[in-house]
C-alpha cells in the first residue's frame, strides 16, 4: 500500500509544480504574441534574399566610383528597395524612386533659392514637398522619397559641393543594378499559385453542385441544408482568392524573359476564371433558393429528379474541362467518363402550384451554368 502510494507520487508531479509550470507556459505564450503580430504568415524566398543582397553590393561598389567622399549608401538604397518578387514591380520602383530624387532634389535647390538657408527652411521644404507630390499625383513611395531627399539635400548638401547630384546619379544607378539583377536570376513567376487557386474553385464548385443535386433527390435534414448554404457562400472568398493569384501571376509574367512559355496557360486560366464566376453566381442562387423554399414534396416533382440529374452532369463536365486544361488534379478522382455528360434539354412537367416558382428559378440558373459548361468543352475539342 505504502509503497504503491510512493509510486503514485513519484509519477506526476505535484499539484502546485504543475500548475506553476503550467502559468511559466501561459506566460511564454503571451508573451511571444507581439512578436507572431509582426511575422509574415509565409517566409520570403530564399533565392529573393540573395537577389537583393547580390544587388546591394553590387550597387555599393559601382556608386563608389561616383560618390566622392560619402559612403555610396543611397545607391545601395535603391538597389534594395527596387528588387521585388516581379521585374514589372522592380521597373516600377526603379522609375518611382528615381523620378522622386530628382524631383526632391530639384524642390530642395528651388527652396533654398528663394528662402536662403534660414533654420525652418528643412520644415518647410519637407511639407512643399509632400504637397508637390499630392499635386502632381504621385504613388506614394515617390510621394515619400520626395521630401527624403530634399530633406538630405538642404542638410547634407549645404555643405557638400555636388551632394544633389551625385545623389541623384547614384540612385539611378543602383535602380538600374536593382532591376537588371532581378531580370538575370531566374526571374521569378506566380502561374503555378494560380494554376492551384483555378483547380481548388473548380473542384469545389463541381462539390456544391454534387450535394445541391442531392438535396433535390435524396433525403437531407435541415442542417445539411444550412451548410451546404455556408459552403457556397464560401464560393465567394475562394474566387477573390483566385483573381488575385491571377493577376500576380500576369504581373509576375511582364517584362519576364521567360513569359512566351506560360502566357497561352495563364490566358487559359483568366478564360476559366470568367467561366467560373458565371457558374458561381448560379450555383450560389440556386443552392440560396432551395434552401429558403424546400418541402419535403419537391423531391416528389420529376422536373426537380431531372434538374439533379442535370446538376451531377454539370459536376462531372466541370472537372473534365479542369482535367483537360492540365490544371492541378490534387486528389480528385480521375474520371471514369471522358465524354461531355450535359446532353439534351430537360422536359418540363407542369409542377404543383407551390413549387413552381422555385423550379423555374432553378432551371434558368441550370440553363446558364449548361451554356457556360458546354461552352468550355467545346472550346477543349
Amino acid at each position: 500500500m505504502s509503497s504503491g502510494g510512493t509510486t503514485d507520487g513519484a509519477s506526476s508531479p505535484p499539484p502546485r509544480q504543475a500548475a506553476g509550470t503550467g502559468r511559466w507556459r501561459s506566460l511564454a505564450r503571451a508573451t511571444m504574441v507581439p512578436v507572431r503580430t509582426f511575422q509574415a504568415s509565409a517566409r520570403t524566398p530564399l533565392l529573393q534574399v540573395l537577389k537583393t543582397a547580390a544587388a546591394a553590393v553590387i550597387a555599393w561598389i559601382a556608386c563608389s566610383f561616383v560618390a566622392s567622399d560619402e559612403p555610396p549608401i543611397f545607391g545601395a538604397i535603391a538597389a534594395i528597395i527596387v528588387v521585388q518578387p516581379s521585374i514589372n514591380q522592380s521597373f516600377s520602383r526603379a522609375v518611382e524612386r528615381s523620378i522622386g530624387v530628382i524631383v526632391g532634389v530639384v524642390v530642395a535647390y528651388l527652396v533654398a533659392l528663394l528662402f536662403g538657408a534660414p533654420s525652418w527652411l528643412i520644415l518647410a521644404a519637407i511639407v512643399i514637398s509632400l504637397l508637390v507630390g499630392w499635386a502632381l499625383r504621385f504613388p506614394q513611395s515617390s510621394t515619400v522619397q520626395i521630401p527624403i531627399s530634399a530633406m538630405l539635400v538642404l542638410s547634407v548638401g549645404a555643405q557638400t559641393p555636388g551632394y544633389a547630384v551625385e545623389r541623384i546619379v547614384e540612385t539611378v544607378i543602383g535602380a538600374i543594378i536593382g532591376v537588371f539583377v532581378n531580370w538575370l536570376i531566374v526571374p521569378p513567376l506566380a502561374v503555378q499559385p494560380a494554376h492551384d487557386a483555378v483547380a481548388t474553385l473548380g473542384r469545389e464548385v463541381a462539390a456544391i453542385m454534387d450535394k445541391l443535386a442531392s438535396v433535390l433527390s435524396e433525403p437531407t435534414d435541415e442542417r445539411y441544408r444550412t451548410l451546404l448554404l455556408v459552403e457556397a457562400r464560401l464560393l465567394r472568398p475562394m474566387q477573390t482568392k483566385a483573381l488575385a493569384t491571377l493577376e500576380t501571376a500576369e504581373d509576375s509574367l511582364r517584362f519576364n524573359p521567360r513569359r512566351s512559355a506560360h502566357r497561352d496557360v495563364l490566358k487559359t486560366d483568366a478564360a476559366l476564371m470568367t467561366m467560373l464566376g458565371t457558374v458561381i453566381t448560379r450555383v450560389l442562387g440556386m443552392t440560396r433558393a432551395v434552401k429558403d423554399h424546400f418541402d419535403e414534396g419537391l423531391r416528389s416533382e420529376p422536373v426537380a429528379v431531372s434538374i439533379a440529374e442535370e446538376l451531377r452532369r454539370a459536376a462531372h463536365d466541370l472537372r473534365l474541362v479542369m482535367e483537360n486544361v492540365a490544371l492541378p488534379t490534387g486528389e480528385e478522382e480521375r474520371l471514369s467518363n471522358p465524354e461531355p455528360a450535359l446532353t439534351a434539354p430537360i422536359q418540363t412537367i407542369s409542377p404543383d402550384p407551390s413549387h413552381w416558382i422555385l423550379i423555374g428559378s432553378l432551371l434558368e440558373d441550370l440553363r446558364r451554368v449548361r451554356e457556360e459548361i458546354v461552352g468550355a468543352v467545346d472550346d477543349l475539342h
